[in-house]
């Protein structure tokens, strides 16, 4: 993304608010700490000060500690400039309304129209209509005291944190300490270019390996802008968004959850046979969402570690998932290695096919390969579970083939991917 971009976006999400009734529109905007995204941020601010509308700069804040502080101060929307787990030269804008949850696809073509309209029909203002930038004195601390207000006391817990060189490296550690954690901190000393950098929870080996060498109890990784987290057990194993979904579900005694089709059929069978249902959305935190309010429920997500808790919060948020999963791990009375082993993880194999961008949907739709998909759910029908679709943000179709079985679903995924290939793509690894 340019600045002229991130210019033109702030001058039709301007618009957009203006033509919905908001005179004097008004912005949240925070970013992470990634090189271009102070370039980006002002580039976004000047737009919208041009068009009269005010923005309260907090700074480098994670992504949900935008949409708290959106809600928070009233603001008529929220911005948050971030590439989230993508690497340093990615970048973008992520988009909040006043609840401080992410845009429907509605909203953002009405957007994408002001985009496209010609200079002539965007307005100016001039002398006192101009916009007011104005920091926000103290942003972090209403957003600390939200995290505390939903979070187990620590008492002396040994726990590893991986900030990913991202915006949550100042917040977590706080937050951690203030809840009496025993804290051991990595991947916190962002400089511009090191955010995901063989870190957070993209890379969770580096994390996994320091709870083992360092004999902590738990590990946190959050991603790039701290909207999702994985954690590690005192084993070293990975738990999951699947993993953390289950036990605060079943710890909660919810009735149903929100997973996405990428959600492991071990997970789903276990929590089946605890009474929780689980309802599977497209792959997607806004589709999650979607869900969860279709069908009137509280906790959804990604086996990522992207995680919706819309009893208290409008959008994910890492720091807040791994707090909610250690409280339920608390009030379970269980050691999280005693939910580790007791939760079936199906193997899974996931392959990721790059192909051209504007081909990466119609392979994806291409008939031989629907019909070679069709064939197999058939031919071992209850054995395995497929699916194939194009990546959201990159030039990829992916493959997930999984089932108790590992030799079967890595025979199979194994030749969905060649088909893939021969439509289009050369593998890469997921």
């Amino acid at each position: 993304m340019r600045a002229e971009d991130a210019f033109a976006l702030g001058r039709a999400a301007t618009e957009r608010l203006r033509e919905i009734g908001r005179e004097r529109p008004s912005f949240v905007l925070g970013m992470d700490p990634r090189i271009s995204s102070a370039m980006l941020a002002r580039a976004f601010t000047a737009a919208a000060l041009a068009r009269g509308a005010d923005v309260t700069d907090v700074g480098v804040l994670p992504t949900p500690g935008v949409a708290f502080l959106t809600q928070h101060v009233g603001a008529d929307a929220g911005v948050m400039i971030s590439a989230s787990h993508n690497p340093f030269h990615d970048n973008g804008v992520k988009l909040f309304d006043a609840n401080g949850e992410k845009l429907s696809d509605e909203e953002e073509l009405a957007i994408e129209a002001w985009l496209d309209r010609d200079e002539a029909d965007h307005r100016t203002v001039q002398g006192a209509d101009v916009g007011r930038m104005r920091p926000l004195d103290g942003s972090r601390d209403g957003y600390v005291k939200f995290l505390l207000e939903h979070a187990p006391f620590l008492d002396g817990l040994r726990v590893g944190l991986d900030c990913a060189n991202g915006a949550a490296s100042v917040v977590a550690p706080l937050v951690f300490k203030k809840l009496g954690a025993r804290l051991q901190t990595r991947s916190a000393s962002p400089d511009g270019v090191n955010i995901n950098v063989a870190c957070g929870s993209t890379a969770p080996e580096a994390l996994q390996d320091f709870v083992l060498a360092e004999g902590l109890e738990v590990g946190v990784a959050f991603d790039g802008d701290g909207d999702r987290a994985v954690l590690v057990d005192g084993r070293g194993r990975l738990v999951t968004g699947d993993h953390m979904i289950a036990i605060i579900g079943r710890v909660r005694r919810d009735e149903a959850v929100v997973g996405t089709t990428m959600t492991n059929l071990g997970v789903e069978r276990w929590l089946a046979g605890h009474g929780v249902a689980l309802h599977r959305a497209d792959v997607g935190d806004r589709y999650v969402h979607a869900l969860l309010r279709e069908r009137n429920l509280r906790l959804g997500g990604e086996a990522s570690g992207h995680v919706l808790f819309l009893d208290l919060a409008p959008t994910g948020d890492g720091i807040l998932t791994a707090l909610q999963t250690l409280a339920a791990v608390r009030a379970s009375g269980k050691p999280l290695e005693a939910w580790m082993d007791e939760i079936p993880i199906y193997p899974q194999v996931l392959t990721s096919v790059r192909v051209n961008p504007d081909q990466k949907h119609a392979v994806a739709a291409h008939a031989d390969l629907k019909a070679a998909v069709a064939e197999l759910e058939e031919r071992l029908a209850g054995e395995v579970r497929v699916n194939v679709r194009p990546s959201g943000t990159e030039p990829l179709v992916r493959v997930m083939v999984e089932g108790e079985d590992a030799s079967v679903i890595e025979r199979e995924a194994s030749q969905l991917v060649q088909l893939v290939e021969r439509l289009g793509g050369t593998v890469n690894p997921a």
